[in-house]
């Protein structure tokens, strides 16, 4: 298992596309460390082996990568505001951030990480494109990766799921869900908690993890048509 995971983090830091960011590879001028590509590999080689020793049994997939959250991070729906968080749910693995200057937060993350925190056990995070694409000459914007973009990389998802070999699999929004059926890889779709879908994604994860939604009923948690990043 050893030898798998670290030709997997090794394999995907050697992909260079035109207009991705590779954050197991590339280094942000205005934003990394000098050795960000290094902290963000050696993040990704743990939180998978932290992983497979915790047996998690569920993975969220999303779409790519964002230019505030897994850019940053090199961590799937994590920002850097709750790598904290990252690390208690996979069992106090040490990820360290690999970034300068001011925290930044994704709005998506944090939608996502309130759920995570409820439905308190191990998930691993994913995506069905595992790098940031953006705008050509823009790297701080986000874009959907292309059809040949995803072909080139969708070795990296079987890949995972070979290594994890979880018992159920999410997709967060209706575009990661067409990914992965794309692949030949079955999922349960989550609404994207974005443009006013966060009331609908919360219902679906109770719906998912049998939990009290209860919880939920708090007037900041009303759809207020976010437009989340």
């Amino acid at each position: 298992m050893k030898d798998m995971v670290n030709r997997f983090v090794t394999r995907l830091s050697e992909v260079e596309l035109e207009g991705v960011f590779n954050p197991y590879r590339d280094k942000c001028p205005s934003s990394d460390l000098s050795d960000a590509p290094e902290i963000r590999k050696r993040n990704l080689d743990l939180a998978i082996r932290a992983a497979v020793e915790l047996n998690v049994r569920t993975l969220w997939v999303a779409r790519d990568l964002g230019y505030r959250g897994g850019r940053r991070t090199g961590l799937a729906l994590t920002d850097e505001t709750h790598l904290h968080s990252f690390s208690k749910c996979l069992g106090g693995v040490e990820v360290q951030r690999s970034t300068f200057g001011p925290i930044v937060k994704e709005r998506t993350a944090s939608v996502i990480w309130r759920m995570v925190h409820r439905v308190g056990e191990p998930i691993f995070f994913w995506n069905a494109f595992p790098f940031h694409p953006h705008e050509s000459g823009k790297p701080m914007t986000n874009r959907c990766h292309t059809a040949g973009e995803r072909r080139l990389t969708g070795w990296a998802l079987q890949d995972l799921l070979e290594i994890l070999a979880p018992q159920r699999i999410f997709t967060i929004g209706g575009d990661a869900k067409k990914c992965l059926a794309s692949l030949e890889i079955g999922a349960t779709a989550f609404r994207h908690p974005s443009y006013g879908g966060q009331s609908q994604f919360i219902r679906e994860v109770e719906e998912a993890y049998k939990l009290d939604s209860a919880e939920n009923k708090t007037p900041d948690m009303a759809d207020k048509q976010l437009q989340l990043i």
